[in-house]
């Protein structure tokens, strides 16, 4: 169960991100820039997101590697799940479409950044919370 709870608080973390960005990215960058180039501009601050939703979630969560494993894979599938939520009931896709109609470029960059998400809390290692006073040195 502790996996679970861990995999739901990193998804919900990354996707509130993810949330929050996509519209500054479809109604300001998109009109200005393009799809593709809208999608790298955002890419960059995704995987920081990425990156520090899974240090945090492995010092809240301090699980085993294996378990670790499992936790982004199951994050994984909720983000899945819920692309595919929102494209099949906001944008009227089929799942073949949302998951195979990508720009070659930002489509790419996107699965490689779902690769990093899903192993990024077993690849990072547990951080402690540091205490306030560094201990003596000897």
């Amino acid at each position: 169960m502790p996996t679970l709870k861990a995999a739901l608080f990193y998804f919900l973390t990354v996707f509130g991100v993810g949330f929050l960005l996509g519209p500054i990215r479809v109604f300001l960058l998109v009109p200005k820039v393009g799809v593709r180039t809208a999608e790298l501009i955002e890419m960059p601050i995704m995987l920081a997101a990425i990156y520090f939703a899974a240090r945090q979630t492995n010092t809240k969560f301090p699980l085993p590697p294996a378990n670790r494993l499992a936790l982004g894979l199951s994050a994984l599938s909720l983000v899945l799940a819920a692309e595919l939520t929102v494209a099949t009931t906001l944008r009227s896709l089929t799942i073949r479409d949302a998951l195979l109609n990508r720009d070659p470029v930002s489509g790419t960059a996107y699965y490689a950044s779902l690769a990093i998400f899903a192993l990024l809390p077993r690849l990072l290692p547990i951080h402690h919370k540091s205490p306030l006073v560094s201990p003596p040195l000897p």
